[in-house]
């Protein structure tokens, strides 16, 4: 039995929401539900969805469902709210306890919670039911990569639907008068500014407590007062902040206690409070993990902590073959964010999903940085547009205190935009308004209204482009590092390519914004993918201007076999590339124009010189001389041979500046048909900073023989 399917008899015990820990008392309720369905009643796998093969229904354009369970609220709860906890449900849920609605939700990726306090008293059980509603027309609803009818214009990029409930469901205790959301930044790098909205019995005038309870040896604490409506807010100043990084993930836990004014002596009516008997009410307890880290902006270049940083990212579409966006087990989900780091990226943009909340936390604990933006709907409405800013509010309240999470991103493409933002104001309108809805949420992060193209409002000047010409790619990103281009082709179609600018405003800032490449790749098979991922990774990182990248993409997902590693996440023939060296912090960028994947250059027959250039990305200078071997085609580094008798001149790097070109020469292979020349840095202590390759071989083509830059 797989993983997936060995849910439905053991309920993944790891508690859903790490980053906002009540542990201590709670109960899972996946696991095996009923299921009503025209034509009766089928076991369900929760929280897969019911198109999944996990959910134990594979059933797909299933409009409507109806969710059955049992639940028992454990009667240890005496004294507490139980409040029953709900991932995601695609898209509307109706929510009934023994008959009686208790809840309507609208929004397929957002988590919603119903306090059962009357309704379930502790020791009790009853019938836990969800209505669920998953149109099949999903334009102008969030949906992001889920297939729709009728077709969406991005039908060829799109995927099997999510529908009904496909995240976490669990039952937890909390207090009489409890946190029902904890706000922590820590961007000021000195300590946390906290803001705590109360509810339950007396929120107005509770008292809150705010304790460092791991992370900082002082245990700082502070003690606040709830306004009229339950609001609370202060600061925690750090003795001694240690921030948070991806070289040092350091985070802090905050404990926040709540209490009504008398003490909790006093209950509201609530059917589990001590005047029925339960347990004197107890204080709420919830523990909050945050980080202290700020993301500058500083004209064109961003900032970590004060510290330059670039992004080295990767697309994630978070999919599995048989359980879709929901991961198979935890320990699947999290192995993710190694499989990025392993691949050498510092940076994972999660794409058109608000993930669970347990791969954030785990980015947070290994320092992986994050790019995080929610699902859009596919065509333009005032409906459609106001459905898409529905789920910002509930997206930084759930996700806001990750200190992974550094950009926030919006539309991507202008999918929902009708891939026309400078041919329509009311388009642009829904774009810029969109990023200040965000904005006046969370003001601690940059944002990209629209990512791809035609900005208008953006913190973050990012683009996609995706070329199998390697001519052509060089040309069009060296035209967007120094301005003279600003526009690039897009294929929308098989037969339509438009042309589409960086910019959907003409008074947009041209310069003194960010500006990175936020989706990239090409080629066919998983060998002409690697080649381009080396030659394009270069090319980006040949121009100082560029603030970072994002390649497409970290797995394959259905048809789309775009990834590094396929679907079940077991790496490709990369023809002995290592991803590492590709997005390592020091690399080696080489003036040639490669003529084809297997065959940059013709096989030379004289000695070959080539100009290489290093681009350093980390605190000090470099210095080193560039070697080089040949060896034979399709060799890793690993099996390397004894280094030639040919080095470089010193080449010294400084940090973010492309280094002047150093010349190294090399005699020719001999009378074989295909070799490989390894050419790698070592700096003036011995030690190897950056690897790359140039493989010869015939060209079929003989007008493509390879062009060094002169």
């Amino acid at each position: 039995m797989n993983s997936a399917l060995e849910r439905a008899v053991h309920p993944d015990p790891v508690y859903p929401r790490p980053d906002r820990d009540r542990s201590d008392r709670w109960t899972s309720l996946d696991g095996t539900w009923d299921l009503d369905i025209p034509g009766g009643t089928v076991p369900v796998t929760v929280p897969f969805a019911w198109e999944t093969v996990a959910s134990g229904v594979g059933r797909t354009w299933l409009e409507r469902a109806t969710y059955r369970r049992r639940i028992t609220v454990p009667a240890e709860w005496a004294g507490a709210r139980p409040v029953l906890c709900f991932g995601a449900v695609h898209h509307r849920a109706v929510v009934r306890v023994d008959g009686v609605v208790v809840a309507e939700h609208v929004g397929g990726y957002t988590a919603f919670e119903v306090d059962l306090d009357g309704v379930l008293a502790p020791g009790a059980t009853g019938t836990l039911e969800v209505e669920v509603e998953a149109p099949a027309d999903k334009r102008s609803i969030p949906h992001g990569k889920q297939r729709s009818i009728p077709r969406d214009d991005y039908d060829g990029v799109s995927f099997t639907p999510t529908s009904g409930i496909w995240q976490p469901v669990w039952l937890e205790a909390r207090g009489r008068t409890y946190a029902s959301r904890v706000v922590l930044r820590g961007d000021s790098l000195t300590g946390f500014d906290v803001t705590v909205d109360v509810a339950g019995d007396a929120p107005a005038g509770a008292v809150v407590t705010v304790e460092v309870t791991s992370g900082s040896d002082a245990r700082e604490r502070i003690e606040l007062v709830a306004d009229g409506t339950g609001a609370a807010s202060g600061r925690v100043e750090l003795a001694e902040p240690r921030l948070w990084g991806p070289a040092d993930p350091h985070l802090y836990v905050l404990t926040v206690t709540s209490r009504s004014a008398d003490g909790g002596a006093s209950t509201a009516g609530g059917g589990s409070s001590s005047a029925d008997g339960g347990a004197a009410a107890e204080p709420d307890r919830v523990a909050v993990t945050g980080g202290l880290r700020r993301l500058d902006r500083r004209g064109e270049h961003l900032y970590l902590n004060d510290e330059r940083v670039y992004l080295r990212g990767v697309l994630d579409q978070g999919y599995w073959p048989e359980s879709g966006l929901t991961a198979p087990d935890v320990g699947t989900l999290l192995a993710d964010l190694r499989h990025a780091r392993d691949l050498g990226y510092n940076l994972v943009r999660k794409h058109l999903k608000l993930e669970d909340p347990r791969w954030l936390h785990h980015a947070d604990r290994t320092g992986m940085l994050v790019w995080a933006e929610p699902p859009a709907p596919s065509r333009f409405s005032a409906h459609a547009a106001a459905s898409f800013e529905a789920q910002l509010r509930p997206m930084v309240e759930r996700d806001g205190n990750h200190p992974s999470i550094v950009v926030w991103g919006l539309y991507n493409e202008e999918w929902g935009l009708d891939w026309d933002i400078p041919g329509s104001a009311a388009r642009a309108a829904a774009a810029e308004r969109a990023y200040d809805v965000l904005r006046a949420l969370d003001d601690s992060r940059p944002i990209v209204e629209n990512s791809g193209w035609a900005h208008v409002r953006t913190d973050l000047v990012d683009w996609h482009y995706y070329d199998e010409d390697p001519a052509a790619w060089a040309a069009n990103v060296a035209g967007l590092a120094d301005g003279t281009g600003e526009d690039f082709p897009v294929r929308l179609a098989p037969d339509f390519v438009a042309k589409k600018s960086l910019y959907g405003a003409a008074d947009h800032p041209r310069t003194g914004v960010p500006i990175l490449n936020s989706e990239y790749g090409a080629g066919f098979t998983s060998l002409e993918r690697a080649w381009h991922l080396r030659w394009q990774t270069q090319e980006l990182r040949r121009h100082d201007r560029f603030a970072g990248y994002v390649y497409t993409e970290l797995a394959d997902v259905e048809h789309e076999m775009a990834g590094l590693l396929d679907a079940d996440r077991r790496p490709k023939d990369r023809g002995g590339l290592d991803p590492r060296d590709v997005n390592a912090e020091t690399v080696l960028v080489v003036d040639l124009v490669p003529a084809a994947a297997g065959a940059d250059l013709a096989v030379p027959e004289a000695d070959l010189g080539l100009d290489v250039h290093v681009s350093h990305h980390g605190p000090a200078v470099v210095s080193g001389q560039v070697r080089a071997a040949w060896v034979p085609a399709g060799t890793p580094f690993d099996d390397a041979g004894e280094p030639l008798g040919v080095r470089s001149e010193t080449v010294e790097a400084k940090p973010f500046e492309l280094s002047p070109a150093v010349r190294v020469t090399v005699p020719p292979p001999g009378p074989v048909p295909s070799a490989r020349l390894h050419l790698w840095l070592t700096d003036d202590g011995g030690v190897v900073r950056a690897r790359t390759f140039v493989d010869a071989a015939p060209i079929e083509e003989p007008n493509r023989r390879g062009v060094r830059w002169e």
